[in-house]
């Protein structure tokens, strides 16, 4: 789209607060992130789940530093990597079969493969 064509859809002030909502939303991060709920649950579920994720994982978009698993920015996993590290745990991360639903898992995974830059 041209600097001209955007400049003269701006003209009107709805216009102009529309396209300025659409880029701040943008702004606080490098990838734009879904706004869509399983992604907003995953986020919470990855802060408050027990034990959280964010106890041991690092997850810059969750702005957490653990110190025990793997930094998930690094890893990218997608998000069938994370739903089975979930469901049946992985090394010292304990499984979340018990505490979670399979929505809140998937819910989880997605926010987590999303987040990190992996495949969805």
């Amino acid at each position: 789209m041209s600097v001209q064509r955007i400049r003269s859809s701006l003209r009107s002030p709805l216009h102009a607060l529309v396209f300025l909502t659409a880029v701040l939303a943008g702004a606080g991060s490098a990838q734009a992130q879904p706004a869509d709920a399983a992604y907003a649950q995953g986020k919470v579920l990855f802060l408050s789940a027990v034990p959280a994720c964010a106890v041991c994982h690092t997850l810059k978009d969750a702005n957490t530093e653990g110190a025990i698993g793997p930094v998930l920015d690094e890893l990218k996993p997608d998000a069938a990597r994370v739903a089975q590290a979930l469901r049946n745990g992985l090394g010292s991360m304990p499984s979340y079969r018990a505490t979670l639903t399979d929505a809140q898992i998937a819910a989880l995974a997605r926010y987590v493969s999303k987040a990190s830059g992996g495949a969805p």
